[in-house]
């Protein structure tokens, strides 16, 4: 639908940074004039203030738009003409190592791109006809996923972590580290030293030039959070699809993505349902997340965001619902990935077909006596008496941590494999690892067996 030419001066309310307005509703025949997510310019009457908003609600004849800047100085005599399209978002090969603010405008200083192609957002999803079953794993680098809960393309999995963790840092790190082609980032309601800290870690890295990142600084207005995730999607759908690019979207904080969703509800006089999210939270969700795809014919587009949880609460609405919607989590806190609580649920589709054949056993077998190590270190606690097998399971919890858990560590899955016999052998015999006899003759080196030395 083209631009409507019509001004409107119907406003009948604005309250906070919501302007109402009336509309009359078209005959019958004839096409609407305001869509939802519709973009429309307010003018001031002397001609001299011109902001930008987006149709948020239609009741009727009446029509809800959030303004963009606020509508601070904004009287009722303002015109408001609708331009007919939803928010758009520059999508080329220019806009990598760029750096968009949440209306999808450079800010980083450099050239415009005010000729290059604009491509909508909130599109539908991907029909299914088009997808192909997850096949492809995406290394990172951290043994801790790549391991125990491999990133699989066109997964979509959120880290579960809360205020304080090192969320960010780790969500850069993955950024630089990961085998894809294409990197995008949003971040919604970053504090600028992240904001920065996430730009540094891009560059200082070597990866900021497939990078695209889309900002909403939390001194930026809520609307533009809740356009990042739309643009980062369809900036990284059409990378997948026309250009076959195997894609990672990153997201930072999906919390704060529906917090925003919660204030505008809110303002807008809907009624609230659980702890004040509205309702749709679940369906606002899935739409973005349901972005994820391995397509037929073209690239992926993988999807990993990190969701606080409020109070460390798993039952939160946010991660609790975020929970049905995605393939796993990650569970990141007091600096470590938890083994226990974390889930890859398409690791499956990857191990031992593109990993070494050894990969599940080691996996397996590395877990459960981790598992053991915590219930000896329980036992310790309380002043148990302790076997000479669980002497062995507490040597092999602290190696395990200090060689995997840290999140400062980084090596190849290989290498991380080879690590994992290394650091079995020292604290067990090969008959205690209870695993199958071909994998031990082949992977097990004897020569390490029991020297429990840090290696």
């Amino acid at each position: 639908m083209g631009s409507d030419s019509t001004s409107y001066r119907s406003i009948v309310a604005i309250v906070g940074d919501l302007v109402r307005l009336r509309v009359a509703t078209p005959e019958s025949g004839k096409s609407t004039r305001v869509r939802l997510d519709d973009l429309a310019v307010l003018v001031s009457g002397d001609g001299t203030t011109r902001r930008l908003a987006q149709v948020i609600d239609i009741r009727d004849e009446q029509v809800s738009m959030q303004v963009f800047d606020g509508t601070k100085g904004l009287a009722t005599d303002v015109s408001v003409q609708f331009l007919g399209h939803p928010m758009q978002v520059t999508y080329s090969a220019n806009i990598l190592g760029r750096i968009f603010d949440g209306r999808g405008k450079p800010m980083d200083h450099g050239p415009a791109l005010d000729f290059d192609s604009q491509v909508e957002i909130g599109g539908p999803t991907v029909n299914p006809m088009r997808r192909v079953l997850a096949s492809r794993m995406i290394r990172t680098g951290v043994p801790m996923i790549d391991l125990f809960n491999c990133l699989v393309e066109s997964q979509k999995i959120p880290v579960f972590s809360v205020s304080g963790e090192p969320y960010n840092a780790f969500l850069g790190r993955i950024g630089t580290q990961a085998d894809a082609d294409i990197i995008v980032f949003g971040g919604m309601g970053l504090g600028f030293d992240d904001f920065y800290s996430f730009r540094q870690t891009f560059e200082d890295q070597g990866s900021f030039a497939r990078t695209v990142m889309f900002v909403n600084q939390a001194s930026d207005s809520i609307v533009e959070r809740l356009l990042v995730p739309d643009m980062a999607l369809a900036v990284a759908e059409r990378f997948a699809v026309e250009e076959g690019k195997r894609v990672l979207v990153l997201l930072t904080d999906m919390t704060a993505y529906a917090d925003a969703l919660k204030e505008i509800g809110i303002a807008n006089e809907r009624v609230p349902s659980n702890r004040g999210y509205m309702g749709d939270l679940y369906s606002q969700l899935a739409r973005r997340y349901e972005k994820a795809c391995d397509y037929a014919k073209g690239g992926s587009v993988t999807i990993l965001a990190v969701t606080t949880m409020p109070g460390n609460d798993v039952s939160h609405p946010v991660p609790d619902n975020t929970g049905y919607i995605t393939e796993g989590q990650f569970y990141l806190h007091d600096g470590q990935l938890d083994p226990f609580g974390s889930l890859s649920r398409l690791k499956q589709l990857v191990i031992g077909k593109q990993t070494r054949e050894d990969h599940s056993q080691v996996m397996n077998t590395m877990i459960r006596l981790y598992s053991g190590a915590v219930e000896a270190e329980q036992k310790q606690a309380m002043a148990f008496d302790l076997s000479d097998y669980d002497q062995q399971l507490l040597q092999y919890g602290q190696l395990f941590r200090q060689h995997f858990m840290s999140l400062d560590v980084s090596m190849p899955l290989e290498q991380a494999l080879d690590k994992g016999w290394q650091l079995m052998a020292q604290c067990f015999r090969a008959e205690q690892l209870l695993m199958k006899p071909e994998l031990i003759d082949k992977y097990y080196p004897t020569e390490m067996a029991g020297s429990l030395e840090t290696v």
